[in-house]
């Protein structure tokens, strides 16, 4: 079978250990990227139809808007089905310690029964939070292993910390 490596990334201004600054690449698809390069999975992006402003502070307060809300966002595409995957490497940053509430749309379009979900999230320093937790609640039925924390400042030098991850994880 084969393994999705699903996630939900944000370029533009971003925050880093204090300060704010411009990204190209969200830090989120960096550590994606260097999943599926690892586990050989195929990458699907999960976009809002109506993406966040460009700019930090304006983006982390539609975020909170959303969660305080328990909004689902719409969706630019969802995969047909998830039948030809049996593992699922889901990738995320950290909102207000959860995921962003288009991962949650994602996550209850599916059956995820008998799947086996790896979550990891970047952050600045907050962690996964209760995000595992909060996926086992979502998708009843898979099987979830634990998740990684990956500060977002450092994803660029974490290929050695997700290879020991996913080997721990397989």
């Amino acid at each position: 079978m084969a393994i999705l490596t699903a996630l939900y990334s944000r370029a533009d201004e971003n925050y880093f250990g204090g300060s704010l600054r411009y990204i190209q690449t969200g830090n989120t698809e960096k550590a994606a990227k260097m999943i599926a390069r690892e586990t050989g999975s195929e990458l699907f992006r999960i976009d809002q139809k109506e993406p966040y402003a460009a700019d930090y502070k304006t983006c982390i307060a539609q975020a909170k808007a959303d969660l305080k809300a328990n909004k689902r966002p719409e969706l630019t595409s969802l995969p047909e089905n998830l039948d030809a995957y049996d593992e699922i490497y889901l990738g995320y940053p950290n909102y207000w310690g959860t995921m962003p509430m288009a991962v949650y749309t994602f996550l209850e379009s599916f059956d995820f029964t008998g799947k086996v979900i790896h979550s990891f999230c970047t952050n600045e320093g907050s962690g996964l939070c209760d995000t595992v937790n909060e996926i086992r609640k979502t998708v009843e039925g898979a099987v979830v292993k634990p998740g990684l924390s990956i500060c977002g400042s450092d994803v660029d030098r974490a290929d050695r910390e997700i290879r020991k991850w996913i080997s721990e994880n397989a």
